[in-house]
């Protein structure tokens, strides 16, 4: 078995804050531990098609990083080396090259990969593990919807920033008797939006896992003005399900402006919304998300050192561990509709248009 002496680090998917604090304790847990080079691949695996990009990655490459959002190594949500997409003849055609990209590791010296991702990055991770390609895998993604690992770096941060906003809206709601939407992320789950409504002191959530009625949600309003609160503050995930009469038109526009002009329609009150979008994505990363990254960082170089391949670092009862890849994807973890947090939520008054 031979010796590991390099190993290649990139980062793949949507960016998330905690990202630079992986590479920078990957980084420095490799070289002042183990004395191994370190390979820089950049933007995701598309690093590997092209391996003139990639680079090595000194001590000095990740100093003043760790606050940084963002990723020094650079991301996209494209770069699939088994279905990847090149134009041929003015026709776009679909190509396996993941032989060319275990190939060109090769050439790079690289002994092992840490590949930093969600679950598509990881989808990719295993199908190369599988093709004798020696990979770990850290967790990522600000929607907190991996099941293998109780909190993924990048929620904490996402979870902040949605609250800051919500905060903000809701005095500005207050002010002028408004209905105010806040839409945040969460395409197939609710973790930021029921989070960070409760934290925000939202009204209404809605999120992917309980589906709502516009109905419900005006007799809420109603129920508010009976009280004398002039306003409220709604809080969307993006991948909320619509009504079914306004499915036609998700296209035409952002969930939140849809359901934003229905409300108004049924109270016949001024409506506003805001959509956040990826200022959730950007900026510092949290105290929180910055040590669980640093921890991850070290927990997968440890795992290279070990030759314990395949495997995702994971978080389990506040205890670092780690976990078969092929157990750790295409298994979503939602939000349970009747949760603590659900019911936390609807025992102070929060309504999820059900």
């Amino acid at each position: 078995m031979s010796e590991i002496r390099c190993i290649g680090i990139c980062t793949g998917g949507g960016d998330a804050p905690g990202l630079n604090a992986v590479i920078r304790a990957a980084v420095k847990a490799a070289i002042l531990k183990y004395n191994w080079t370190v390979i820089g691949i950049p933007d995701g695996f598309d690093g590997l098609i092209w391996p003139e990009k990639s680079r090595e990655l000194t001590l000095k490459d990740v100093s003043g990083i760790l606050p940084r959002g963002g990723t020094i190594l650079g991301t996209t949500n494209r770069g699939n080396p088994f279905h990847y997409k090149t134009v041929e003849n003015g026709e776009e055609v679909t190509r396996d090259i993941s032989d060319e990209v275990i190939t060109n590791s090769r050439k790079l010296g690289i002994d092992a990969v840490i590949t930093i991702g969600g679950d598509g990055s990881q989808k990719i991770a295993l199908d190369l593990a599988a093709k004798g390609m020696n990979l770990v895998g850290v967790p990522k993604t600000i929607d907190n919807d991996l099941s293998a690992t109780e909190v993924t770096f990048g929620f904490d941060t996402a979870l902040q920033t949605a609250t800051d906003a919500i905060d903000k809206i809701h005095t500005t709601a207050e002010s002028h008797h408004r209905i105010m939407i806040v839409e945040v992320m969460g395409r197939d789950a609710g973790w930021i939006a029921i989070g960070a409504g409760i934290a925000g002191g939202a009204h209404v959530i809605l999120i992917p896992e309980i589906p709502f009625t516009i109905q419900k949600i005006c007799e809420h309003v109603a129920q508010r003005e009976s009280f004398g609160k002039r306003f409220t503050v709604i809080v969307i995930a993006e991948g909320a399900q619509l009504p079914p009469e306004l499915r036609e038109n998700r296209r035409a526009s952002a969930i939140s402006n849809l359901i934003g002009n229905a409300i108004s329609a049924g109270t016949n009150k001024d409506v506003r919304v805001s959509v956040l979008g990826h200022i959730q994505r950007g900026g510092s990363p949290t105290p929180y998300d910055r040590i669980l990254a640093t921890r991850f960082g070290v927990a997968a170089v440890e795992l290279v050192a070990k030759r314990d391949f395949g495997k995702m670092v994971c978080l389990r009862s506040e205890r670092i561990e780690a976990v078969q890849i092929a157990d750790a994807v295409g298994i979503m973890k939602a939000v349970k509709p009747d949760g603590e947090l659900a019911r936390t939520a609807r025992a102070i008054g929060i309504c999820f248009g059900d």
